[in-house]
């Protein structure tokens, strides 16, 4: 807030502002004397209840001129003696200078002023040109809770009724306060107040709480609002229909969505490019390029010309679907139009390669964002170090990483999740720990993520009382573990032959209520299986199926190889009939563990006719597979 510079007063000017003005002649004593005396602990903290020693009628003038004069020490130092009856009036005989009565209410903490007076403020302040104080002020109000919602509106239907006017911007700025604080029920709520009163909001406040409930996936209460809207015949605009087919593409709903564009031209209204765009990206987002494209050319057909984001979204659907290609292509085109490629453009492109494998030209990317002067985004800098963290590259990654920061842009938890599980998987447990730490120092919160890595790296180094402690620190942060973070737990304790270990945590998972994948039971199963148990890795299978989880060939190959390792071949052929049944082709996998097990039971001809057998449905066998043939053969 800018301090006004004081001025001397003039005693003629508040004549006309002030129906008290007749005590003016007091004012000068009255200063004089204040600014002499001792002003008592009291006064010099302020608050509702206080009382200083000797308690002096304030006359309103005096206090309007050291208003208008902005004394504000003198407020303050008079504060504990103002009552709300004569701040209220203050406030009336301002009504004209609401910049004035904003500095004012700012000289005091919102629980000093009762409703009647802050309502009657914001009511004044309303009548500035830009809404920004009105709003701030509201939104000061509202979070400090010295009133409900209801007496607020109250408050602000009789600030209306004193000042005489008609005018309905009060009820606006309500709600769009609440909005700009993501607040719908209550936005909501102050709506159906103004109906109550027979006020309907304008039509860019409707649009508001739209925008709100469409940016919190509240579509129902979106088309609820909308619904209100018709019968209260707020006229809508473009913008509104914008949001509404927002609202159905995010519904997915796109075949309406087109449709309403129909709908919007019939009442005379004419679609722009953010209508097209909206149902495009809609489109391509859900990988229906086709019907993107179509689009696009209907766009043009009406004149409508695209912009960066029409193109983008296209070209972002073609790189999921990996048509880097094509997407390449109308990235030429859109330069051809003049138009040039956001950041979020070239993002896409390089996603899309390095999805592909190909690094090279993801970086060539880069270079042409740099080039063309578009500045990398951290998003841009997380795309690349990806990549170099998939092939293994991680001190390059640790390089671009560097540079990110050398050009001002702050690593996101991404970027260190990204690192942190390239290190793990790289066994590298002392540098993942070290970049752990490292967030930490920076601000920047771990995740559920970078937590699963550090305990996967934990257990593949075989540190299981390490990662059980780290799993125990995670759960007491309120960070409730998923089942990718309780299959790298269990994974490693079954590695290591903990298996008593990796069953508790089974039931962990029903207590903690995060259920249990296949990579659960597969996991267990194997773990059962190296150690011999195959009856409890069926067990395990029957349970998958009880609980509705479907078991995969994995799931069937691990007890096939179990059974074989075993020499129950028969067992192991059974599980193989089950596996056919329900429409599972033997897998090369499947094959080896059952020309082992034939093998190890000395049965060399049948593994030879299984050989033959695999390799009629195509199946190419491996070193494994001879390997077992030659051993069986050689001890025959």
């Amino acid at each position: 807030m800018k301090t006004r510079k004081p001025v001397a007063p003039q005693p003629h000017k508040l004549t006309l502002l002030f129906a008290t003005s007749q005590v003016l002649g007091q004012s000068s004593a009255f200063f004089s004397s204040l600014s002499l005396a001792k002003p008592s602990q009291d006064a010099l903290n302020p608050s509702p209840t206080s009382k200083s020693a000797e308690t002096l009628p304030i006359p309103t003038g005096s206090l309007g001129e050291s208003i208008l004069s902005s004394q504000w020490h003198f407020i303050k130092h008079l504060s504990s003696n103002l009552s709300p009856t004569l701040i209220s009036t203050v406030l009336y005989d301002l009504r004209s200078s609401p910049d004035i009565v904003s500095e004012f209410v700012d000289q005091f903490e919102p629980s000093y002023l009762n409703i009647q007076c802050h309502c009657l403020a914001i009511a004044v302040i309303s009548r500035l040109p830009s809404p920004k104080l009105a709003l701030q002020l509201i939104k000061k109000v509202v979070s400090s809770g010295v009133a409900k919602n209801r007496e607020i509106f109250d408050g602000l239907v009789s600030a209306r009724e004193r000042l005489g006017t008609s005018s309905t911007i009060v009820f606006d700025l309500l709600i769009n306060a609440f909005c700009e604080m993501k607040r719908a029920d209550e936005a909501f709520q102050c709506f159906y107040m103004m109906k109550d009163k027979g006020v309907s909001p304008k039509i860019e406040t409707c649009n508001n709480m739209l925008s709100l409930f469409l940016k919190l996936n509240r579509t129902e209460t979106a088309w609820v609002f909308y619904a209100e809207m018709f019968r209260l015949r707020i006229n809508s605009t473009v913008y509104t229909f914008n949001i509404m087919i927002n609202v159905l593409c995010k519904e997915g709903k796109l075949k309406k969505a087109k449709e309403f564009i129909g709908y919007m031209e019939g009442l005379g209204f004419s679609p722009n490019v953010v209508t097209y765009n909206t149902i495009i990206h809609g489109y391509c987002s859900r990988g229906n390029i086709k019907g993107g494209c179509q689009l696009f050319e209907a766009m043009k057909a009406k004149g409508i010309d695209p912009d960066s984001y029409t193109f983008g979204s296209i070209i972002s659907g073609m790189c999921k679907e990996g048509r880097i290609e094509e997407a390449a292509g109308l990235l030429g085109k859109m330069e051809e139009n003049g138009l040039i490629p956001t950041a979020v453009t070239y993002n896409a492109l390089i996603d899309g390669c390095c999805n592909r494998g190909d690094f090279e030209k993801a970086f060539s990317y880069r270079d042409e964002m740099v080039r063309g002067g578009i500045k990398l985004t951290v998003t841009t800098y997380n795309l690349l170090i990806h990549a170099l963290i998939l092939e293994g590259r991680v001190v390059e990654a640790d390089d671009v990483t560097k540079e990110m920061e050398v050009k001002g842009m702050v690593p996101d938890a991404i970027t260190y999740n990204i690192l942190i599980n390239g290190y793990c998987r790289a066994g590298n447990a002392k540098k993942a720990f070290g970049l752990h730490d490292e967030m930490l120092s920076k601000g920047i919160q771990p995740t559920r993520v970078t937590y699963t890595s550090l305990i996967y790296v934990l257990s593949r180094r075989k540190r299981m009382k390490e990662a059980d402690d780290l799993f125990l620190k995670i759960i007491h942060k309120g960070i409730l573990p998923d089942v990718i973070m309780f299959n790298a737990l269990i994974d490693g304790h079954c590695a290591n032959g903990n298996m008593d270990r990796a069953l508790f945590l089974l039931k962990e998972m029903d207590q903690l209520k995060v259920s249990p994948d296949e990579v659960t039971y597969n996991t267990l199963m194997h773990g059962h299986c190296r150690e011999g148990r195959v009856k409890e890795a069926r067990e395990l299978l029957d349970e998958m199926k009880r609980r509705g989880i479907r078991p995969d060939h994995i799931s069937y190959n691990t007890l096939i190889s179990g059974y074989s390792k075993k020499g129950d071949v028969k067992d192991a052929f059974r599980v193989r009939d089950e596996m056919l049944s329900i429409g599972f082709n033997p897998t090369l996998l499947t094959y080896n563990a059952l020309i082992q097990g034939l093998c190890k039971n000395q049965e060399g001809e049948h593994a030879e006719e299984l050989l033959r057998e695999m390799v009629s449905k195509g199946i190419t066998p491996d070193d494994s597979t001879y390997f077992s043939l030659i051993e069986v053969m050689g001890k025959n």
